[in-house]
């Protein structure tokens, strides 16, 4: 008889990057792998396509981001049924409410072991009070029914070495979700043609960021640098929606840059796009390990990006520079340090050190986690 595992997440538009490494590990130990999810399939036959396609079950639970909202009772309920019914051997959950419920289910359901993925803890440094009023006891408490508690950036690492977890329990790292650097071999060559799509000239400086435009990812802050360096070659690109475009968009006006901003909103051709560009920016208060920041690398961008827990792992010396989120001052100094540098050797240190990212890594690193626990 396989072992059979329930991978649980909390909302996503689909199967995607964030479950693939931990997909494809499993299958290759022969383990059968359901994953579930609050879902965002346009219909149930793009659902039971994508089953199809990676030959995996998908349940829709209905999980509340907020962990202390009443309505993930259903959610509990949902995920408890599943359990029963199929007899899981194993239960992999990810974030702070599919971490909650897939352990609580476990422990109800007497599944043998349990992995829990933090993707980046709610009480990182810097973080308001609130959030460790709230965060910390969760974690700490439910660590307690942990096999295996895995972190992806070594702040976390080292957050999770004070909590108790079960007997015999382990801390292990793995480098993020993992990213297919193979698909960025020969990007370079599509620069031009993007370019020319952008409307770029060849004096033209492109900035990108990638991202919801929301106040964590903090967008605006790099507007405010671009109002301080006043260099007119500058281009920013913004890749993404989300509720605080129309409050960049006023700031930019306000200081004479709406023809220098780009509102791109949700692409496909991310890749071909970073491609296109020369310095990526990323201001955010709060990240686990950026993937869009990995592909920037992996595209040889030099970065200038925020210095907080995930990023400081993925950025060396050399590669760029990190700044304080809420300093445009820090931001504009960064972006005019890549103006006046070698932004060519800046991008080959990035793609240098993004390749122990690599999505064949992590995939080891999840098959010798999967056979250490079972």
């Amino acid at each position: 008889m396989s072992v059979k595992m329930l991978y649980i997440l909390n909302v996503a538009e689909k199967v995607n990057n964030f479950s693939y490494s931990a997909m494809v590990a499993a299958q290759n130990l022969g383990i059968e792998f359901s994953i579930a999810g609050n879902w965002n399939y346009p219909n149930d036959a793009a659902r039971k396509a994508d089953e199809k396609k990676y030959g995996i079950k998908i349940y829709q639970v209905d999980f509340i981001r907020a962990p202390y909202d009443p309505r993930n009772y259903k959610a509990y309920r949902q995920i408890k049924a599943i359990v029963e019914q199929e007899k899981f051997d194993l239960i992999h959950c990810n974030t702070p409410i599919g971490g909650i419920i897939g352990r609580l289910a476990a422990k109800k359901c007497g599944v043998k072991k349990v992995i829990y993925q933090a993707h980046g803890f709610h009480f990182y440094k810097g973080a308001p009070f609130i959030n460790r009023a709230l965060f910390y006891p969760i974690e700490k408490h439910f660590a307690k029914y942990t096999d295996v508690l895995v972190t992806i950036n070594n702040e976390d690492l080292e957050a999770a070495k004070a909590f108790k977890l079960k007997k015999g329990g382990k801390l292990r790292y793995v480098h993020g979700v993992g990213i297919d650097l193979s698909v960025y071999d020969g990007i370079a060559e599509q620069r031009d043609k993007k370019r020319a799509e952008l409307g770029l000239g060849s004096d033209d400086v492109a900035v990108i960021s990638v991202g919801e435009l929301n106040k964590n990812k903090n967008n605006i802050t790099i507007v405010q640098a671009m109002a301080e360096i006043k260099n007119k070659s500058l281009q920013y690109f913004l890749c993404g929606v989300g509720p605080e475009q129309e409050a960049i968009k006023s700031f930019a006006a306000e200081h004479g840059l709406t023809e220098k901003l780009h509102f791109l909103g949700y692409r496909n051709d991310i890749k071909e796009l970073l491609s296109a560009c020369d310095i990526f920016v990323m201001p955010s208060f709060r990240e686990g390990l950026s993937r869009s920041l990995m592909e920037a690398m992996a595209c040889g961008l030099p970065c200038v990006v925020s210095d907080i827990r995930g990023n400081t792992d993925l950025i060396q010396k050399g590669g760029g520079h990190l700044c304080s989120p809420p300093s445009s001052a820090e931001f504009a100094d960064g972006i005019r340090a890549c103006l006046s540098s070698d932004r060519k050797a800046m991008g080959a240190v990035n793609v240098q050190s993004v390749k122990k990212y690599d999505l064949g890594i992590v995939i080891a690193e999840w098959e010798k986690i999967y056979k250490d626990v079972l």
